[in-house]
């Protein structure tokens, strides 16, 4: 066979290889191209991806608020222990005062029962020294916070005071404290004992 013959078979033989590997794309281009389409069928939609991302907002809401409530719970706390310490030491005198006051009132109808029979003589020292007791008495209860209330000739008010009778008295007006049976207390402006009064009608 001759040179020209063998030239035209190969020539031939190329262009049909051409050929076939046009029609026919290589094995690694064709697994690569199912891969990229299992891929898209895999991947969720913009519905999807959009519920996903809704429920995430949600959830992160829900979170913060119940943080946000936590702390506000927290914060209430400690200003409810920070008000119950606070009370806790500016009324703990209460009891002790309580009973001290019992011996306060005493010691003040002592001194006005014998507060005439002094005479100035020398003879009233047992007078002086019951009401030097009062006066450091007084002195203590002021730097406590424990303040007298003695309301004689001042209008009745019925949150510091208790009205045990009421008389008729032209010279004053109505509703008006007449007399003072028994001195009230407050420690640190509270009202813990109230006075008892006789109040014009």
């Amino acid at each position: 066979m001759s040179s020209h013959s063998h030239k035209n078979k190969a020539g031939s033989t190329a262009s049909l290889h051409d050929k076939l590997k046009s029609d026919h794309p290589d094995s690694d281009t064709q697994v690569a191209d199912q891969h990229d389409a299992e891929n898209m069928l895999e991947h969720p939609s913009y519905e999807e991806l959009q519920q996903q991302l809704t429920a995430a907002e949600e959830k992160a809401t829900q979170s913060w608020e119940r943080l946000l409530r936590l702390q506000a719970e927290m914060d209430n706390l400690q200003r409810r222990v920070e008000r119950d310490v606070a009370n806790a030491h500016k009324y703990a005198l209460e009891k002790f005062v309580l009973e001290l006051l019992p011996i306060v009132d005493g010691l003040e109808r002592a001194v006005a029962a014998h507060q005439e029979e002094d005479d100035g003589s020398g003879d009233g020292t047992l007078l002086d020294g019951v009401k030097l007791t009062l006066k450091m008495i007084n002195a203590a209860f002021t730097k406590f916070g424990i303040e007298q209330v003695s309301p004689e000739s001042q209008p009745f008010n019925p949150e510091l005071h208790q009205a045990v009778s009421a008389q008729t008295n032209a010279d004053t007006k109505s509703n008006t404290v007449l007399a003072v049976l028994q001195k009230g207390y407050l420690l640190n402006n509270r009202l813990i004992r109230p006075a008892l009064v006789v109040v014009s009608k």
